[in-house]
């Protein structure tokens, strides 16, 4: 027989799975925020309410974890460009949000509350505080790397900080621990944990996916970080949220918005673990308590108005000094009102401290006002972020530049071997637009022989499995296995059937099949297509590159397909969050710099002069094992083609032996013809220079060397 509270763990569960699935559906028919019908239908199933779930050490365990995971998200989705750009607005709303409320708490408390100064002090700070509560709004309108977002998230890092520090020295006055030593202990164990999470984590990291590509694995790495950077600031007295922020913080840029990982762990922690965070601060509100008396209705009267008054007014004083718009004042104002983690941890430990009179710092007309604050103050979060991310939305969508007529975006990525077939993938993830989400075309072609059937077979089975991967990311893709009696043709035919863009190639890797450098069909493919090649190489994950390098030729600017790869590589280096570095003429950065600057302004862009192609060898020296090795090329004929070219392929066998490479042959104008004039066959290197090869290593070409300056 079915009783209440439910003590069936798989009949709890299914309660709260209930929960997460109606609760939505039936908000947005009532026109209500989702994170405030959360809390809702927590007050509804919760104790207080009908009483069907009983908030146990299971929910208390999932809720703790659920504020835990949503203090990492924010620090794993800020843009770390956009948090160093605004770092005056992050530390200006930080100090603000911070004193403002103390100040006026202080004197609320003393003068209409007539708490003593310890108290009034440590409730001040609860005002202070503040939760990202309704974060998930954000991601869901996709506004995490605007202004307001990035200042309002580093400041919550920032109040919470040092709201935890009047937690500890309250608690310390009490302990009589209040010296000198106490606040150099106190110190060097902040320093300690920081300098471990900000120098080590990273580093393990880099590692960590390095060696792991799995993303079962990285899952669960990222997770077990979160949590050990969380259990090593409580160890030190601080809260564990800002832990995890501090972690999500050092490593995002190792988790790149459009990669398999972050789809994963927004999945689940919008899914799971934030929802039980939500329904349980739902099952703390008593609603009992607003019938409870006069003087707690008066307490929790005077905290509300405090806390919303005082962070409205540290919103505008932002806005003002920052010269930032209303609507930006009112996104920030939503994201810092709402009160949950660190006030929640205040009280509790007010409540029992004792004052030498016998009684509580913090009573019990404190501990339910309190409750009755963080309800109305997320649901009043949850409606004002959810106003303003609206509005912001639609005015990021009617600023966007509209896109060309003839946009041909279409990308099309030519695969073989299964272990190069998820790095193409990713380059094409990293690179296509994702405003226009067009999809890419997955391409396998197979030759017309005796061991077709077995060839497309094993053609399909990869495709499947790179679709499904993609498809996880919403990457949509369309697969074609097909049969040529010539490999280059297939591809080239494919290309032309499904108006592609640009492919996207594998450097040649099996070095038993073919010798040269391109192999046996690349050569074939870039001087047969006039559009954009791009092939890669690349020995360690994407996530892991610090910096993008780039060779660029002069009078590159002047090819057709200029835009075309610069645009493409602004969006790799953007979504990765690294460098990326051009070697290029002054005439030719003026162009890159201010194209830049004007479409990906985000972007960490670096310039070095390189006055000769004759210099690549030496770039050499510059390129890590953690950066990628950009050549930009160009076919013969073209406005930026010159001899220097023709030495490429030995160059980087040479210098660039290990490293990442892409190379890339820009779109050119017109269509390949076939002419008396150009031969239809390639090879690495001209007859005449196999000559002249021979000849130098004959006994005149040595005498020749020997005493010819």
């Amino acid at each position: 027989m079915l009783t209440f509270p439910v003590t069936d763990p798989m009949m709890k569960f299914f309660v709260v799975l209930a929960i997460i699935l109606i609760a939505p559906i039936v908000m947005g028919k009532l026109r209500i925020p989702h994170i405030a019908g959360m809390v809702l239908a927590g007050m509804l199933v919760g104790p207080y309410g009908l009483n069907i779930l009983a908030k146990d050490g299971s929910f208390d365990l999932f809720a703790h974890v659920g504020l835990i995971y949503l203090m990492f998200l924010a620090g794993l989705e800020m843009n770390m460009g956009n948090f160093r750009k605004n770092r005056v607005g992050t530390f200006t709303l930080g100090i603000m949000a911070f004193v403002i409320p103390m100040v006026m708490g202080i004197v609320v408390n003393t003068t209409v509350l007539r708490y003593g100064w310890l108290t009034s002090i440590l409730l001040a700070s609860m005002y202070a505080s503040h939760t990202l509560i309704a974060y998930p709004i954000i991601l869901r309108y996709g506004l995490s790397s605007q202004r307001s977002v990035t200042i309002a998230v580093g400041a919550t890092a920032i109040t919470d900080t040092l709201t935890l520090l009047v937690l500890a020295m309250v608690g310390g006055y009490f302990k009589g621990d209040i010296t000198g030593e106490f606040w150099l202990m106190l110190f060097l164990k902040v320093a300690a944990v920081f300098f471990v999470i900000i120098y080590f984590f990273p580093r393990v990291t880099r590692y960590f996916f390095h060696h792991y590509e799995d993303n079962v694995n990285q899952f669960i790495f990222v997770l077990a970080l979160t949590f050990l950077g969380a259990i090593m600031m409580e160890l030190i007295g601080m809260e564990g949220l800002l832990g995890a922020f501090l972690v999500g913080l050092v490593i995002n840029r190792y988790v790149p918005n459009v990669s398999p990982l972050m789809n994963h762990l927004e999945f689940v922690g919008n899914a799971l673990f934030i929802p039980y965070f939500l329904i349980g601060v739902g099952m703390l509100v008593n609603v009992n308590l607003l019938f409870g008396g006069v003087e707690t209705l008066h307490v929790a009267a005077v905290m509300i108005v405090m806390a919303l008054s005082s962070k409205w007014i540290a919103s505008l004083v932002t806005q003002k000094l920052l010269g930032m718009r209303p609507l930006e004042r009112n996104m920030i104002f939503g994201l810092s009102t709402a009160q949950a983690g660190a006030t929640l941890a205040a009280v509790l430990v007010g409540y029992s401290l004792f004052l030498p009179n016998g009684q509580r710092l913090l009573n019990d007309d404190v501990l339910n006002g309190t409750v009755i604050l963080i309800l109305v103050t997320c649901v009043f979060s949850s409606f004002c972020t959810e106003s303003a991310s609206k509005r912001m939305a639609l005015e990021k969508k009617s600023a966007m530049p509209k896109e060309e007529v003839g946009d041909d975006e279409k990308i099309m990525i030519s695969m073989k071997y299964p272990e190069t077939a998820g790095l193409l993938m990713e380059v094409a993830n990293l690179m296509r637009n994702r405003t226009l989400n067009r999809g890419v075309v997955a391409l396998n072609v197979v030759y017309d022989d005796e061991k077709r059937l077995y060839y497309q077979e094993r053609g399909r089975q990869l495709l499947d499995h790179i679709t499904k991967e993609a498809n996880a990311i919403g990457l949509m893709v369309q697969s074609q296995v097909r049969v040529a009696t010539n490999i280059t043709n297939g591809i080239k035919h494919a290309f032309k059937e499904f108006n592609a863009s640009e492919i996207i190639m594998g450097m040649h890797m099996r070095k038993d099949t073919s010798k040269t450098f391109w192999g046996k069909f690349i050569q074939g493919i870039f001087w047969g297509l006039n559009r954009q090649v791009i092939i890669v190489e690349s020995f360690r994950p994407l996530n892991t590159l610090r910096c993008i390098q780039v060779a660029v030729p002069s009078r590159a600017e002047f090819e057709p397909g200029f835009y075309r790869w610069l645009e493409r590589l602004s969006r790799m280096a953007e979504n990765l969050e690294c460098r990326v570095r051009f070697h290029c003429r002054v005439e030719t950065q003026a162009l890159i710099q201010e194209y830049i600057k004007k479409r990906h302004p985000e972007v960490r862009a670096e310039y070095q002069l390189m006055a000769h192609w004759n210099e690549l060898p030496r770039l050499a020296r510059e390129v890590a094992d953690d950066h990628m090795f950009v050549v930009i090329t160009a076919r013969k004929g073209t406005i930026s083609y010159k001899s220097a070219l023709e030495r490429l392929p030995d160059e980087l066998t040479q210098y660039y032996q290990g490293k990442n490479l892409m190379i890339i042959f820009p779109d050119q104008y017109g269509a390949p013809m076939m002419t008396m004039a150009e031969p239809q066959h390639t090879e690495d290197k001209s007859a005449y220079a196999v000559i002249g090869g021979w000849f130098m290593k004959s006994a005149m070409g040595k005498y020749i060397q020997k005493h010819v300056k």
